[in-house]
């Protein structure tokens, strides 16, 4: 009977592998307040939590309205760069010729600075939504490319060779072994992607727009409004985990084996 109650009343494991990372963030923000209470310092130069809280609160409002661009800008952007990613990397692996042409060129693009490149989108295109999507294209398209070029190059060789003796195809090769086992490679990178997403649609909005999360930081910042620049961070935050809590339940759905293998090991 005993045994069952401690059963009943053992804590959810999400909550136990979660908790030292809890207890460093409560004791964190208790240090902060009782910093900023001690020494006075001035809300514009470093608020406490609680008036951060409370900015938060007061213009929920005005940042969900400029969150709601940022989502637009986020998804259509990561979402074009997933589709670009997987065609390309599969175009690279079926064509060996297009991987030897387009390889090169592939590397070249992410060593030019973004800072460079987004003002002549914003020439090119305008203010509009277009260039920040690019511009979130751009980033989070590297990350996916390669890390599922890798994948489908790792293939296990024995069952590529037993296939290939078998008769296969190439596309057979590819639909049977090479794309199954780059699965787990794949959503690394769609995880790399999802967490710079949000951040690159942020960093476009700086550089010329009218709405959104990246408008509002800098408005407060400019204004010396140091809790609401807190209170945008906290949803740049929030936002930023949200893609990458989706990348993890498509997973955990999709890969379950993998999921699995990752609990135990």
């Amino acid at each position: 009977m005993l045994k069952n109650n401690s059963r009943r009343f053992r804590p959810p494991a999400v909550l136990l592998r979660y908790a030292p990372a809890l207890f460093f963030l409560v004791v964190l923000l208790a240090v902060w307040q009782l910093t900023v209470n001690y020494f006075s310092i001035p809300r514009w130069l470093l608020p406490s939590p609680s008036q951060i809280g409370k900015a938060l609160w007061n213009t929920k409002d005005v940042i969900w309205g400029h969150t709601k661009a940022t989502i637009i800008e986020t998804t259509l952007g990561l979402g074009l760069a997933v589709a670009l990613g997987m065609t390309v990397s599969t175009l690279m692996t079926l064509f060996p010729l297009s991987r030897r042409v387009f390889y090169p060129f592939l590397i070249i693009s992410q060593t030019i600075p973004l800072i460079a490149v987004a003002p002549l989108l914003l020439l090119w295109l305008g203010y509009g939504v277009l260039p920040k999507i690019l511009i979130v294209v751009l980033v989070c398209f590297f990350p996916i490319a390669i890390s599922l070029l890798e994948g489908l190059e790792l293939s296990d060789l024995d069952l590529l060779h037993l296939l290939q003796s078998m008769g296969a195809s190439k596309w057979q090769v590819f639909s049977l072994i090479r794309w199954p086992h780059a699965m787990p490679a794949l959503f690394s990178g769609l995880k790399i992607a999802a967490a710079y997403s949000v951040m690159t649609a942020v960093i476009s909005e700086w550089l010329g727009a009218s709405q959104g999360l990246g408008v509002y930081l800098l408005r407060s910042s400019n204004n010396f409004l140091t809790d609401r620049v807190f209170a945008a961070i906290i949803a740049i935050t929030a936002l930023s985990f949200f893609y990458y809590a989706i990348i993890i339940i498509l997973t955990r759905l999709l890969l379950p084996w993998y999921s699995r293998y990752r609990r135990t090991s």
